[in-house]
């Protein structure tokens, strides 16, 4: 190698550091794509995905890199992703309908579809009011089946719900059914839906929004992926944004719980194995 460096008439030091810079160069720009790609994996999923996700949508792509990585590029990049905190709590179970046993017992985790629906309501304030909105959630996919929206939370908003999960799927007779105590979910009107159209129904226990995490889960994550900085003037636009959250949630949004797939690839996926 000196001889080398004595015919080249340079000197062993800048030959080394030329060796190292060569090495470094091709690692600064796999860097530099790689942080692109990010940005815009970030910026497409509406800045809701962490470290976790982000890497493993990578790898969706075929990109094979670790989480430690893909964090220290998010911290280079200033890309913070949207957290869920607590909301508060819409039920009323101060009533004197009657109450279902929570025959779910927490057992989120289901092996095809339509065979567990749960259910809840949430709020968003507009300059005309509050706007209330229901949602029907399949188990199995965490996929929203049914929704319906209202300037009230009358048993007639969750009813409305109830029925559009249930022409949309038509699920077979035995469905169990889970809810809050709230008074819409136990009203007599309520049942006699249920009853009609065969499911069994489930309820938490008192004040333990635990037993219906994976439904208070996903408005945590409506509200603060979607609207936690938007200001509605009006109903009809809060309407559009959930409505646009939802297509994103159900058709993009990969969950953990999913093996990092949205709800309806994952349904998709399932269905394809079973045919």
């Amino acid at each position: 190698m000196t001889v080398l460096c004595r015919v080249m008439t340079v000197s062993s030091s800048a030959y080394y550091a030329w060796c190292q810079s060569a090495h470094k160069a091709p690692k600064a720009e796999q860097d530099h794509v790689l942080a692109k790609k990010l940005r815009q994996l970030f910026n497409e999923n509406r800045g809701v995905y962490g470290s976790r996700r982000l890497t493993n949508a990578l790898k969706t792509q075929g990109i094979q890199v670790g989480r430690y990585k893909v964090r220290r590029l998010m911290q280079n990049l200033n890309l913070v992703a949207k957290y869920p905190k607590r909301i508060k709590v819409t039920t009323d179970s101060r009533h004197s309908e009657a109450i279902a046993p929570n025959t779910l017992d927490r057992q989120f985790t289901v092996s095809q579809p339509n065979q567990v629906w749960t259910t809840d309501i949430t709020y968003v304030w507009t300059l005309q009011g509050w706007l209330y909105v229901a949602v029907v959630i399949d188990l199995f996919s965490r996929q929203v089946v049914g929704w319906a929206m209202d300037n009230h939370m009358k048993t007639s908003l969750c009813v409305s719900a109830l029925q559009m999960a249930f022409w949309r799927r038509k699920p077979t007779q035995g469905l169990l059914h889970h809810s809050d105590r709230g008074s819409q979910y136990a009203s007599k009107e309520y049942r006699e839906h249920l009853a009609i159209m065969g499911m069994k129904q489930s309820m938490s226990r008192k004040g333990n929004c635990w037993d219906n995490a994976p439904t208070e889960r996903f408005f945590r994550s409506l509200k603060y992926e979607q609207l936690h900085d938007e200001k509605f003037r009006t109903v009809k636009e809060a309407k559009l944004s959930i409505i646009d959250y939802l297509a994103f949630y159900n058709g993009k949004r990969i969950h953990s719980t999913l093996g990092y797939k949205s709800p309806l690839i994952f349904e998709r996926d399932f269905l394809r194995q079973a045919a």
